[in-house]
């Protein structure tokens, strides 16, 4: 065969592979005599004999060509990107796009066919379990719209919820704001007096006042939720504790504090503690009972449980159970709608899912770092309270008793306070007012009464109760002390109307003044010898308060 001479354009050669013959660039003299040369002119078109040889076909293939090839040099020169990076990188999106939904559509019919069927595994195995959470969840729909359906309604809301709450973290990140400055808990030596209960416990107290032997009055004082022996009356001088005789006996709660933790306890055991804790002091006779708060709970309890020893009791702001089937409709609807969406999200939990708090409290009350009070109880202040919580006083006197109540890092006893407060007391307030109980009209009752003589008895708590509460309350809505005045009449409602929670309470001379003066009458100061306590136990019966309570009581009786 001939030598081949190649052409050196790239144009040339690849119009000469379509041509409807083969050509060489030789001169024509090289292809003469060679039978392997196939010869344009003999044949006008081999490939197809209908196709019009007058057309010129190499022009149209070289136009062609030129418009639609995307031009290389083989001498090292870079190719030429004549499509835009922006529409390349659209193209490239849509198709993943379209290659992601496909797969979702395939996850979804697969996840259908063997996860969805009822005789699958998953379904036997997680289904009764998830109906379980289901039920107890259910509660939850009565929030929503009647026209939505909660299996649609929900993956929105939380979804939106995860939106939101990855906004907020963006936000918090960028914040322009500088940090603020977080103060450590310090954990003091231990410093509390304690005694041994019946039980083996023991139970950690701190006194103020008068000594026992001088005491006309004792004064026994839960403290509140988050709190220690400390508080007691916060700012409280014991020049007036003097002045007035009042010997203030104050005890860390169960695993609070310096006491040791109750592994059942409830607010039966509470009040047994305060009697324990009264008869370990030395006090043989009745005792008043302050509950301030959440306290109230535990002074109730003891108006329930050990009525013979309580003289009477003093509540300040007092809470009560928020679910408590007694209130009305009204006052439900005024206690609940005074709190931020947060404190009402933490009674739920604490009542239908108490486990999660430890989540909450390892965030703040656990941290080791100081917080601010607003923020951990997830209330709003009122301006007095805010004042009040905003001097250094306060602030001083807070920190060290949030650092003396979760000393012993004991999660579980304050998580078992916040579940007392929601929870079932194993009482109404209702049980505690004063009845008069007379035997029935039925035989055995009849058959009683000939042997002895029938006597009606009283029943409930028959001491005196005070009550103060501000009506500018944001932390223990009114509403609260309404409905305690409401279901005991016989108690004395004290108003407040320019007062909140704190200010009345802490740090105010004149407002604890105000309180002994009602609850123990004129001051005559501490006893001096036993002649003393006969003549105080004489001026109490013929005290004109003394008559004027006992006459208010028989009343609310009949």
């Amino acid at each position: 065969m001939a030598d081949v001479s190649r052409s050196g354009s790239w144009r040339e050669e690849l119009a000469s592979l379509v041509d409807d013959g083969i050509r060489y660039s030789g001169s024509s003299s090289s292809t003469v005599g060679d039978p392997f040369i196939v010869s344009s002119s003999q044949y006008p078109n081999p490939i197809d004999p209908f196709i019009d040889s007058s057309v010129d076909y190499d022009a149209h293939l070289h136009s062609t060509v030129d418009s639609k090839q995307t031009h290389f040099n083989f001498e090292g020169e870079t190719r030429e990107n004549h499509e835009d990076l922006k529409e390349q990188i659209k193209g490239f999106a849509q198709a993943w796009g379209e290659l992601l939904l496909d797969l979702s559509k395939g996850c979804k019919d697969i996840i259908q066919q063997s996860l969805g069927a009822q005789d699958s595994y998953v379904v036997q195995k997680f289904g009764p379990p998830l109906a379980k959470v289901s039920s107890k969840l259910r509660f939850l729909n009565e929030y929503l719209p009647e026209d939505r359906d909660p299996i649609h309604a929900w993956p929105v809301i939380f979804f939106v919820f995860l939106l939101a709450l990855a906004v907020l973290n963006v936000n918090c990140g960028h914040d322009s704001l500088p940090p603020p400055v977080v103060k450590q808990m310090v954990i003091h030596p231990t410093s509390a007096s304690t005694i041994l209960l019946p039980d083996g416990r023991r139970i950690a107290y701190h006194e103020q006042g008068v000594v026992r032997d001088r005491a006309r009055y004792t004064l026994i004082a839960p403290h509140a939720f988050l709190s220690s022996r400390l508080a007691g009356i916060p700012g409280i001088k014991a020049s007036l504790l003097k002045e007035f005789g009042v010997r203030l006996v104050t005890y860390d709660l169960p695993g609070f504090g310096e006491s040791d933790p109750h592994p059942s306890r409830d607010l039966n055991t509470s009040a047994l503690d305060v009697l324990n804790l009264a008869n370990g002091l030395g006090v043989d006779d009745k005792f008043w009972v302050l509950g301030y708060s959440s306290a109230a709970m535990h002074a109730w309890a003891t108006l329930k449980y050990i009525p013979d020893r309580i003289a009477g009791a003093a509540f300040v702001s007092p809470m009560v159970n928020p679910y408590d089937s007694g209130m009305t409709k009204e006052e439900a609807s005024k206690t609940w709608e005074t709190w931020e969406p947060r404190r009402k999200l933490m009674y739920t939990v604490a009542r239908r899912f108490p486990s999660f708090l430890s989540y909450f409290y390892r965030r703040s009350f656990f941290s080791g770092k100081h917080g601010n009070i607003k923020e951990w109880f997830s209330v709003s202040l009122s301006e007095k309270d805010q004042v009040v919580v905003e001097t250094t006083n306060f602030e001083e006197f807070w920190q060290r008793d949030v650092e003396e109540s979760v000393r012993q890092g004991h999660m579980k006893s304050v998580i078992k306070e916040a579940v007392l407060q929601v929870s079932e007391w194993g009482f109404s307030l209702a049980d505690l007012q004063a009845r008069r109980r007379c035997p029935g009209k039925g035989i055995l009752s009849w058959l009683k009464s000939i042997y002895s003589i029938a006597e009606c008895k009283l029943t409930g708590f028959t001491g005196p109760i005070y009550i103060w509460q501000g009506l500018n309350d944001h932390v223990v809505p009114p509403s609260m002390a309404e409905y305690i005045s409401r279901i005991l009449p016989g108690a004395n409602l004290l108003q407040l109307p320019s007062q909140g929670h704190f200010s009345y309470f802490y740090f105010c001379d004149e407002c604890h003044r105000e309180m002994f003066s009602t609850l123990f009458g004129n001051p005559l100061g501490p006893l001096h010898n036993t002649n003393d306590t006969i003549h105080m136990e004489d001026t109490e019966e013929s005290s004109p308060k003394a008559h004027e309570d006992d006459t208010s009581l028989t009343n609310t009786i009949e």
